[in-house]
């Protein structure tokens, strides 16, 4: 089903360590509205969703993994050369003691992933407008995410993941008109 390319999606750049903010971008990679939660709800909702939509659910399920892969390099990259009183600085010393520096699917307040995260109603325009609203509140926090940091590079690469939630609300906006679009037509029997 997928071609796996040794890259990322686009690149990630990080110009200094900085622990607090690999911490807040926790958010993105295990937290309610971050990109785990969204492959997931996606990749699960296709089960359900009219044969015309399973493709777009699949296809930003997919890429919603590719953004998961881009989050995770940058907390990587923002903590691989902290000391541990920087990772204490930053809030981080409970993690430390929990994972060392490794990767853990949790929010920025350290709060695990729980697959209570994941919507699914089983309504297809229902379903929809779920992932609008996640889309769109990934969104609002890579802007916040923006806004705390000064490292040009990091912006870049969040700015490029912003952007793509957009574009995934958009997406989703159109296909609640298809459904509804096909709901309203006249059907013969």
């Amino acid at each position: 089903m997928w071609v796996y390319e040794k890259k990322l999606q686009y690149p990630v750049r990080v110009s200094k360590c900085d622990p607090h903010m690999a911490k807040l971008l926790m958010e993105q990679y295990g937290g309610a509205d971050g990109e785990l939660a969204a492959a997931l709800r996606y990749m699960n909702q296709r089960y359900t969703i009219p044969d015309k939509i399973i493709g777009l659910l699949n296809d930003i399920a997919t890429e919603e993994f590719a953004h998961l892969e881009m989050i995770a390099t940058m907390i990587y990259k923002l903590t691989k050369d902290a000391t541990i009183e920087q990772l204490e600085k930053a809030g981080l010393d409970a993690h430390y003691v929990n994972h060392d520096k490794a990767l853990f699917y949790s929010n920025a307040a350290g709060v695990p992933f729980t697959a209570t995260y994941i919507q699914a109603k089983g309504d297809p325009i229902a379903d929809l407008y779920e992932d609008i609203a996640a889309e769109e509140k990934a969104r609002a926090t890579y802007q916040w995410l923006i806004d705390l940091t000064d490292d040009v590079d990091l912006q870049d690469s969040l700015k490029f993941l912003r952007e793509r939630e957009i574009v995934h609300s958009l997406r989703f906006r159109e296909a609640v008109e298809i459904l509804k679009d096909d709901r309203e037509t006249k059907k013969i029997f």
